[in-house]
Order: structure tokens, then sequence, then C-alpha cells
């Protein structure tokens, strides 16, 4: 039997929420019935070796900028003339799609798949710019994937979003289940045995909110000296971040890890998840902090329906001061780390099992869209 073959629409493949989660089910599919290749508007991105390597294709357009539209489109064209026997388009770079989508529709692909991974849309020099495309790439997609009920109601609006298929952000439990010797192992590597361990796993942007982190962070170790912070991920704030933490004089306090491969041992290692975020859709970090068994603090810009083990979950309100926060921190019972990796597969959060249901999805969609 031919295999579908579907087109996932990506800005880039570096390690952001979505790209990982599309990860985690790429890794997972059956590739004889799948044949999935990546159009993507940035050179070169931390998944793109392993991707190669499994035998799918990058395809690569310019970046989609509001004053030079005309050349952007007329790259689209191009690529679908070259490119013009995908059964499924599936576009996971939200509004941004909305001229993919347009010339798809006009190819007449039978799957036109826009997916929402955000509760709010970045206030950057596009905002307007995103505002009336989510609204006139509605005209132009026919199926409505999401992340989660508040993602696909900014996305799709309130009607639409009734419609969404919920694509879990799920994850390989297994490999974020918590194990007390892996943790003692890193904790030791990264000289933190002795101390109490943050961790933050995100772009470097305005939006996870980086920036106030270190704010509370400093409020912290004026009252509590035996804490670490580690940062793990790249981002266009990095700079500033950097000179934050010489401005507070934390230098000695403050690690910045990068992109990293080990991101289940360190959070292993770790003692506190922190995600002051100020807007999130359904954050893959967020579910493999919680499948280890940490103690996480978020804020009240994550969607309370992401907190999947409720017991291990503090949430604070982003009006509240850096103080505020260091305070709610500092009362945390860092108590015995318990295995809640039962409870997340019960959630719906298995890879293995999610992988299956979107199999099942990708090929129910396109024998409707037959009929």
């Amino acid at each position: 039997m031919k295999p579908i073959k579907i087109l996932q629409i990506f800005t880039v493949l570096n390690k952001g929420g979505a790209e990982t989660n599309l990860m985690n089910y790429y890794r997972n599919m059956e590739r004889s019935q799948f044949q999935i290749d990546f159009l993507v508007h940035r050179e070169s991105g931390f998944f793109e070796d392993e991707i190669l390597n499994t035998g799918s294709k990058i395809y690569r357009l310019p970046p989609i900028l509001p004053w030079k539209l005309k050349k952007y489109k007329k790259a689209v064209k191009v690529f679908f003339d070259e490119h013009q026997d995908y059964d499924i388009v599936h576009g996971q770079c939200s509004e941004l799609g909305v001229f993919i989508y347009e010339e798809a529709k006009r190819r007449n692909i039978p799957v036109i798949i826009a997916h929402a991974h955000n509760a709010r849309m970045d206030r950057d020099i596009k905002l307007l710019f995103r505002w009336m495309w989510k609204n006139r790439m509605r005209k132009s997609i026919n199926q409505y994937f999401t992340c989660g009920k508040e993602a696909a109601e900014n996305l799709f609006g309130k009607e639409l979003a009734k419609k969404a298929f919920q694509m879990n952000n799920a994850i390989e439990v297994e490999n974020f289940k918590f194990n007390v010797e892996v943790r003692n192992q890193k904790r030791a590597e990264l000289n933190a045995d002795k101390t109490v361990n943050i961790v933050n796993v995100g772009r470097f942007n305005t939006q996870k909110n980086q920036l106030f982190l270190l704010d509370i962070f400093a409020e912290i170790l004026k009252i509590n000296n035996n804490y670490q912070l580690f940062l793990v991920g790249l981002g266009d704030l990095e700079t500033k971040l950097k000179q934050k933490v010489k401005d507070l004089n934390i230098q000695d306090k403050v690690h910045f890890l990068g992109l990293r491969n080990d991101v289940p041992e360190l959070l292993q290692a770790m003692d506190i998840f922190m995600f002051p975020s100020l807007h999130e859709g359904f954050s893959v970090a967020f579910v493999e902090a919680q499948t280890t068994g940490i103690k996480c603090v978020i804020s009240d810009g994550v969607p309370e329906e992401s907190v999947l083990v409720e017991d291990n979950v503090t949430i604070i309100p982003l009006k509240e001061n850096a103080k505020h926060w260091a305070k709610r921190i500092l009362e945390i019972n860092l108590s015995e780390r318990k295995d809640v990796s039962e409870m997340i597969k019960k959630s719906g959060y298995d890879i293995k099992e999610n992988a299956k249901k979107l199999e099942e999805k990708y090929k129910e969609l396109l024998t409707l869209s037959k009929l």
C-alpha cells in the first residue's frame, strides 16, 4: 500500500515545544505507512540530522516577513509546483502558515491542518499581521488540531475550537520516570549534590519570562544562599540574561546549559522546576518535568489543564512580585521524590498510545476527504 504523504510546516526544527512534541510522534509512527517531510523557514535546526537520517526530506522557504510577502508567496507557489503530491499538510506554525494553507487549497490537497500551540500570540513586530492572518487562514484549512482548549480557542475561535482534535503533547514516559541512581549521578556531575537546584527549560524569549525568573532567584539567595539555578535552552534574550546575572552579582549561582540531549537526567537531578511563563499552550517541558516527580512552580499564565500531578505543582499569579515568588518557593516541602509515571500514563500523555491515535486520525481524515 502506498504510504500517506504528510508535509509538516515549521519555522525552524530546533528544540522548541512544538518541534519536540512532533519529534516524539515522528519516532513512534509506522514509517511504512507514512512518508513525513518537513517545510521550514530557517536554516539548520537541532533535529535536522536525525530527520534526514531516517529518510525524510527537509525543504526551505524564506522567512515570512510582512514587507516581503510577494517574494514569500512566489516561493510557496514554486514549492508546490515542484511538490504537489502530498495528501496532508499539517501546519505547526499556526497563523504563520496562512499562505501555505491557501496554496495547498488551490492545489486541492485533501487535508489541510492548522495546529494550535499557544494560548496567546507573541507581541512582536508581526502582531497585527498575525491577528489578520489568524482570521484569514480559517478560510483555507479544513481540519483543526490543538494541544489544549485555550490554545484552540485562541487560534480558531470558540466555535471552531469545539471541532479541534486534541493531539496531546505526549512524551516517552519511561525516559522521565524517577530514578534515584540517575539523580545522584547527575547531581554529582553538576556539582549540585549539596544544594537545592532550580531548573528552567525553554527558549530564552519574552514569553518564557526568564528575566523575571532571575529577579526571583536573586530574592531567594538573599534569604538562603544554598540554591543554584540551571537554565536549559537558547534564544534571543541570552545576552540580556547573562548581563542581568552579572548585574545581580549571582554569576556563581546561575548556570547556562544550552541545548541538551540529557534533559531527562537533568530534571532528575533538580529539586524545583520553575516556569513563570507569560503564557503557554500546553508545554511539553512542563509535562516532562511533572513526569520526573519534581516540585513545579508555575505562573497563572500556564493553563491549569496542563497540571497533571496536582500535589507537586504550585501556581503563583504573575501579578505578584519577585519577593512574593521567592517566599512561596522557599516554603515548598522538598520531601521524598515519588514515581508518578503511571499517573502520567493514565492521564493520557504516553507517546506510544498517542502515536497510534494520530496514525488513526490521519487515515480517518484522508478517507473522509475522499467521500
